[in-house]
């Protein structure tokens, strides 16, 4: 690790609301730091807007911090808007179904209703995944630019995650725009063996996609048999979530305003953190 971003980071993470406002000198003590180090961290930070000084010789958090914060704020509002429909539809499939967020090449788990029958103890919140062999990926990369698309791909490349993963570039792009034509998108085994997924894109008020959503289990049935009937769940639900985050469709959805079948009680797990619905 870099030391000095190491010593940065806990520097501003010593700031709280209980105390808004440091010393050098309490710094300089809490972190075991020479004063002249946290001094020179100081005006680095000050520079770029992380730190302030204020009090004549006290420092606090900056401006910038704000902007920081921003994609946190949306990815929060995005699964707390979200949270409800994903919870209705693990009930309805009784699978695992996730949310997740572009995050720059990759797709970030920010919500989760595990099925008991997942095979991995532990939640998949947190985990980020790659766009090229994953349906909530791949749904991301279908409703970005083809230029967009390509630059990606130039930057990560298609490294293969098992022995069905898409590694050539033209099978890929001919399997993004079946994607975009009905609507989802298909992981069958392609980021792990034993594991399929359907995944449909969420868009913001400008139209934008901003993640996905998947359905996922260790059923192949999922991408054969129950296709038909799961297929417009997963669109349905991305579509309703789109819609909880602003965006208009220019014209109604092919599933937009179908009714919902009535959910039945399902075993079911939350992620760590999560709390059960109260809604």
């Amino acid at each position: 690790m870099i030391q000095s971003i190491v010593k940065a980071v806990r520097i501003m993470s010593l700031f709280s609301s209980d105390e808004p406002t440091l010393t050098l000198a309490e710094i300089s003590r809490r972190l075991d730091l020479p004063k002249s180090t946290a001094h020179n961290i100081l005006n680095t930070l000050l520079a770029e807007g992380f730190i302030e000084k204020v009090d004549g010789d006290a420092y606090a958090l900056g401006t910038s911090i704000i902007a920081l914060t921003q994609g946190v704020r949306v990815n929060v509002e995005l699964r707390d808007r979200a949270a409800p429909l994903i919870r209705e539809l693990a009930d309805l499939c009784r699978e695992s179904v996730y949310l997740t967020v572009r995050d720059g090449d990759h797709v970030l788990y920010i919500y989760a209703v595990e099925s008991s029958r997942r095979l991995l103890a532990r939640s998949a919140v947190g985990d980020r995944a790659p766009l090229h062999c994953t349906s909530v990926g791949k749904s991301v990369l279908a409703a970005l630019p083809l230029p967009e698309v390509r630059a990606i791909i130039a930057r990560t490349g298609l490294p293969a995650f098992t022995p069905h993963t898409l590694t050539d570039l033209d099978a890929l792009l001919a399997d993004l725009d079946q994607t975009r034509q009905r609507g989802y998108a298909i992981d069958n085994q392609e980021h792990e063996v034993r594991t399929f997924c359907l995944g449909a894109p969420v868009l913001d008020h400008r139209g934008h996609v901003i993640g996905a959503c998947s359905i996922s289990g260790a059923d192949r049935e999922i991408i054969h048999r129950r296709l038909d009937d799961l297929a417009p769940q997963i669109i349905a639900t991305a579509q309703d979530i789109s819609r909880r985050m602003g965006y208009v469709p220019a014209t109604p959805s092919r599933v937009a305003g179908a009714p919902r079948p009535q959910a039945r009680p399902a075993k079911r797990r939350f992620a760590a953190g999560q709390e059960p619905p109260h809604d």
